[in-house]
């Protein structure tokens, strides 16, 4: 019975048996091609999951990365930046959501009534071209509306600088804003995106404002022609190039050498520097008026306010751009004698002990303070990392005390929006001078570094409040406008584009996890526009070949 068994069994492995009945032969097909399918699908399957794998350890890999970027930043280096990267508050994410909306909010009033000018003036909805119809403000928002994740509307305004922008403009512009607000954010946008109509454009109006520095010192002049290429100063300046003009358009123009290949842009402003390094002071304070011909300063004017403000800004930010290498290291060298010069001018009031930066004019003091100085903080801040232990300490408490001072500028007035400078009295603390707001974006971009750099979420609590105040006083159906009183809140008619390239984007980061545009990583110009830090080694001439970067990840969160 067995072997008959065993030879029935058999006779179905013989192809005959197959033939003589089709119906069995098309069941054992069917039954082939389904095990078969079904083996592939779970080779895909297993395939997949492998490469899913894959692709997380590489997400875990640059999560540490990120971890270990955001403690290498901050002079107190603790668990709560780690925590940031990992967790979102719930309170930081319904703040950021309400900043994002004030965004929004200015950004669709310009869209709707000023498309493509240079700025909005919402009580009266109409557009206005203060920089000579370059779209100031669409082009200052590009890297915001990128980073709050706004694609839709950054889309349309690529669309515009693709189809519209046009520098071929028969007018008189600022070298300094121009360089600052356009070729910034451009530059910006495109680090961001990749998208290379950005560096286009970027390049384009850089080659109109090239020839400001064919002085005979090599200093710019201040406003040249875009159209013609014919330079000069303003009348008004006795001739003279303005300081703070003349020595921020370092990272603009070294970004821009960094990503096309082409050293005249880096050449042109890195001679100023050697210019302004052949006779520095021991102090490293330089007059605000520049003698054009001989580089050298006209008149003894010293301030870390207006005219003055982003030179010594782009001294430091110049090291942390090239990372911090030899290369750059002239320029960490000229900040910290300035900084040892900017001690000289602090002081403290009486009877609140507020601290503050006076103006010299010759030996003479100011005990006068402009809100643009409230950059100070932020910078001091950012610089102390670089210091040995003690004046690392140092440099970081004097940031905490003037940022101090400068949001008690907004606290100190009926609106809560501080004013345009402040004067200091010896037994009265300090009084409101000149008393219009801007919506001016310095003290806030100071919380947001003591906020990165320390994790104090005091500093969030003030960028708040003063973000409240801008809300109450200055938001209206169109947009959002400054005041022409602190004390009155007497509302003007004028939407700044930097109100949405800085304002807005460093409030809106004040409340993001510190791994959205990490500090470690970018370097932001006076203007608020991110540009990616590149380390430099200019002895091997690598540096000049163009970058090519993979396409950058969103930054923008809900």
């Amino acid at each position: 019975m067995a072997r008959t068994r065993s030879s029935s069994c058999w006779r179905f492995a013989n192809p005959s048996y197959y033939l003589k009945r089709p119906k069995k032969l098309a069941l054992l097909f069917m039954a082939f091609v389904i095990g078969t399918l079904f083996i592939w699908d779970r080779q895909t399957l297993v395939k997949e999951h492998e490469e899913q794998i894959a692709k997380l350890k590489l997400d875990v890999r640059r999560l540490q990365e990120e971890i270990e970027g955001s403690l290498s930043v901050g002079v107190i280096k603790n668990d709560y930046l780690a925590k940031k990267v990992l967790s979102d508050d719930p309170i930081d994410v319904e703040r950021r959501q309400k900043v994002k909306e004030a965004m929004l909010h200015a950004w669709s009033s310009y869209e709707k009534y000023a498309w493509g000018q240079d700025e909005l003036q919402p009580q009266t909805k109409s557009g206005v071209n203060s920089f000579g119809g370059l779209g100031a403000t669409l082009i200052d928002s590009l890297d915001t509306l990128y980073i709050m994740g706004l694609t839709e509307q950054f889309e349309r305004a690529r669309e515009w600088v693709a189809t519209s922008l046009d520098f071929n403009k028969d007018y008189d512009a600022s070298v300094f804003e121009t360089t600052i607000r356009v070729v910034g954010g451009l530059l910006s946008a495109y680090d961001l995106s990749n998208d290379k109509i950005f560096l286009e454009k970027a390049q384009d109006i850089a080659d109109r404002l090239l020839p400001a520095w064919d002085s005979s010192s090599g200093i710019p002049y201040n406003v040249i022609n875009l159209a013609h290429g014919r330079s000069h100063n303003n009348r008004w300046s006795g001739g003279d190039s303005i300081l703070a003009d003349s020595g921020t358009e370092q990272l603009e123009f070294i970004t821009l050498s960094q990503r096309t290949g082409d050293p005249k842009y880096q050449q042109k402003v890195e001679n100023v520097i050697s210019v302004f390094n052949r006779t520095f002071p021991d102090d490293g304070l330089l007059s605000i008026y520049i003698d054009p011909d001989t580089g050298s300063g006209s008149r003894s004017t010293v301030t870390f306010g207006a005219m003055g403000d982003s030179f010594y800004e782009y001294l430091l930010k110049v090291w942390i751009q090239g990372n911090k290498t030899a290369s750059v290291k002239l320029y960490r060298e000229m900040w910290e004698k300035s900084m040892n010069g900017l001690l000289t001018l602090v002081k403290r009031t009486t009877p609140s002990s507020f601290t503050y930066i006076c103006e010299r004019n010759g030996n003479s003091l100011t005990h006068k303070m402009d809100e643009l100085a409230c950059f100070a903080p932020g910078m001091l801040a950012l610089g102390s990392s670089g210091y040995g232990p003690g004046d690392s300490e140092k440099f970081m408490s004097l940031a905490q005390e003037l940022a101090w001072t400068c949001y008690n500028f907004y606290q100190l007035t009926p609106t809560k929006l501080a004013g345009e400078n402040y004067f200091f009295h010896t037994g009265q603390d300090m009084s409101v001078g000149t008393s219009w707001n801007i919506l001016r974006p310095e003290t806030v971009e100071s919380l947001f570094y003591l906020w990165r750099l320390t994790g104090n979420k005091t500093y969030q609590e003030w960028g708040w409040n003063i973000f409240q105040a801008f809300e109450k006083n200055s938001r209206v159906e169109s947009g959002y406008v400054g005041l022409k009183d602190v004390n009155s809140g007497i509302k003007d008619n004028m939407m700044q584009s930097f109100f949405l390239a800085e304002t807005l984007k460093y409030l809106y980061l004040l409340f993001s996890p510190p791994s959205v545009i990490p500090l470690d990583q970018w370097v932001f110009n006076t203007e608020a526009h991110p540009l990616k830090i590149v380390t430099r080694h200019d002895s091997d001439k690598q540096h000049y070949r163009p970058i090519i970067r993979q396409r950058a990840r969103k930054e923008g969160r809900n």
